[in-house]
């Protein structure tokens, strides 16, 4: 969920443009007035002002919902219920295009690819306003370029690039708006108190959570019900809500009326504050306290998978249907908040070489629970298919979620001071490029021993070579630091929150 949350802070000042509105509704005319009059009005006054300062002061997560906030909100509860299109997008290209599993891996691998240059979004949105706006304008587009990414899913696209360049459209619009939503909430968290960033982070978490539980809850049961072009469809009004409420941000215009004068000195500018920005981020990266972790991390990331393989043996071999597996990535989506609960109740004081060693190992371990699905043997247990499924992909998904918190509490101990978010938004996409080059690794392997939509005879050694990869980098533990003090707990959650 890379997992991948500023938001205006609370305030108690009252709002200086609305109080007049208030005190002249109510207040008494120039004539003399009785005291029963006055402690009328005064009655008034008070209750009014109760209703208002209540009215202000609704929180979600500790944070006071104001436009600023909501609109902040929303933008990542779209990006969570965007989910909805998973598990269409997987059954239009095995039963409608019918694609092989190597095939489809490789088009899921290729529409990740706008998320490895996100600090490049960063510095286009900084640097080169559009319509006097950095926020407002980009969330627009990319609202925008959403809704016709996914409107072609739903109408034209018939063929494997059509869909790998719609897919990729849909990503790219995603990974920018996210850039942007990225940047307000540092703008609006800095200078505030720990416990004001951490509700910021929360409030942005929980909305993309919530998003995706919402999606996972629909996903199969609509696939099911109306087909993959209905979905597509639907999916394609989601990312208009990025572009409707980008209304509600707050922000200053950057240009004056003499815009066009400006546009050749913001090009001058970009390019010198990309050169400039660039030669710092080498020199952090090249540090060896930098360089060494985060080639560890992407060589963690970059083990083979058998995901694809597996989806077509679940759906072509055993029979599961969309609803069903809709309900499955529900179980995951709500596991995924338990790892991250159990991640920051008992593991933050654990050492990160400790935490990779446990969680890789147990991890390959229980990875080999899904050659009982594939031979068959869990029914001989008494389990059945249906429950088993939903069993490993809880645990699984509970452990990947706590070896994935270290990463991302490792990539922002590790950034230097003056680079936190630049280099954060890289190590992160070196660890999103590590994922998509484990991707298609499996899909080249998965070629390799034969696994086709109807064949699995292989599947089993398969799933063994994809698990036992996950050990190789065990060796290179070295790279990381002996041990990263969590003094700050609180700075790390936040970080992990709004991550994920």
């Amino acid at each position: 969920m890379s997992v991948s949350v500023s938001i205006h802070p609370p305030s108690l000042r009252r709002d200086s443009d609305s109080e007049p509105l208030i005190d002249s509704r109510y207040r008494k005319g120039d004539g003399p007035t009785t005291t029963v009059d006055e402690d009328t009005a005064f009655s008034n006054k008070t209750t009014l002002r109760k209703k208002r300062y209540s009215i202000n002061s609704m929180r979600c997560f500790g944070v006071e919902l104001t436009p600023d906030s909501i609109a902040v909100a929303m933008v990542y509860f779209v990006q969570g219920v965007l989910g909805l299109s998973r598990l269409a997008v997987s059954f239009y290209l095995k039963d409608d295009l019918h694609l092989d599993p190597a095939e489809t891996a490789v088009i899921s691998g290729f529409s990740s690819l706008p998320w490895l240059v996100k600090p490049l979004y960063g510095f286009i949105s900084d640097s080169f306003p559009l319509f006097g706006y950095r926020r407002r304008s980009y969330l627009v587009l990319s609202g925008l370029l959403g809704a016709f990414s996914w409107s072609l899913m739903a109408t034209f696209v018939d063929s494997k690039y059509g869909v790998a360049f719609c897919i990729l459209l849909g990503s790219l619009s995603v990974a920018f708006s996210d850039v942007v939503v990225d940047s307000m909430v540092v703008e609006r968290a800095r200078g505030e108190s720990q416990s004001m960033s951490g509700s910021l982070q929360s409030l942005c978490w929980g909305s993309s959570a919530f998003g995706g539980i919402v999606s996972s809850y629909f996903s199969g049961s609509l696939v099911g019900a109306y087909g993959v072009r209905f979905v597509f469809g639907l999916t394609a009004l989601l990312p208009l809500i990025t572009s409707a409420v980008a209304v509600l941000v707050k922000e200053q215009s950057v240009l004056g009326p003499a815009r066009g004068q400006n546009i050749l000195l913001d090009s001058t500018d970009f390019l010198a504050s990309s050169e400039s920005s660039m030669a710092q981020l080498w020199d952090a990266v090249k540090q060896p306290n930098v360089f060494l972790p985060t080639l560890f991390i992407f060589l963690w990331q970059s083990t083979p998978h058998s995901d694809s393989a597996m989806f077509y043996f679940t759906t072509n071999k055993l029979g599961f249907t969309p609803e069903f597996l809709g309900r499955v990535k529900l179980v995951t989506s709500v596991a995924s908040l338990v790892g991250v609960g159990i991640y920051n109740g008992f593991l933050k004081s654990v050492r990160l070489r400790k935490i990779f060693l446990v969680t890789t190992v147990t991890g390959s371990a229980l990875g080999m629970t899904q050659v009982l699905l594939v031979t068959g043997l869990n029914r001989q247990f008494g389990i059945s298919d249906e429950w088993f499924a939903i069993g490993d992909s809880m645990i699984l998904t509970v452990l990947g979620q706590v070896s994935f918190m270290p990463v991302l509490v490792l990539a922002a101990k590790i950034c230097p001071e003056g680079m936190e978010a630049t280099l954060f938004a890289t190590l992160m996409s070196v660890s999103n490029g590590g994922s998509v080059l484990g991707g298609l690794m499996g899909a080249g392997l998965t070629q390799l021993f034969g696994v086709t939509k109807d064949r699995f005879d292989n599947l089993t050694p398969l799933i063994i070579l994809c698990n036992l990869s996950s050990l190789l980098p065990l060796p290179l533990l070295g790279l990381l630091p002996e041990d990263i003090a969590d003094a700050d707990s609180k700075e790390s959650s936040d970080i992990e929150m709004k991550s994920n």
